[in-house]
């Protein structure tokens, strides 16, 4: 995870999205690209509440594991 601490984020500047997955309450976590190519992070349920900002292969290394399988032990 990367660090950004000479920079704040706005959260309601970003376009965040949530996968179609999602359950009708929002339990989700939802994604937002910034203008520098990191990826930022958040709780659905907390749209004001603590963003995470990962690079593009950290991301990458996570998808890669969740689509193997990797994670899978985590599901309800």
């Amino acid at each position: 995870m990367t660090r950004i601490s000479a920079t704040r984020i706005d959260p309601s500047e970003l376009s965040w999205r949530k996968s179609t997955f999602s359950n009708p309450s929002g339990n989700c976590v939802e994604v937002a690209e910034l203008a520098s190519g990191l990826v930022a992070m958040r709780n659905s349920r907390d749209p004001q509440g603590a963003v995470l900002v990962y690079t593009r292969p950290e991301i990458d290394a996570f998808l890669r594991g969740a689509k193997t399988g990797e994670f899978d032990d985590l599901a309800c």
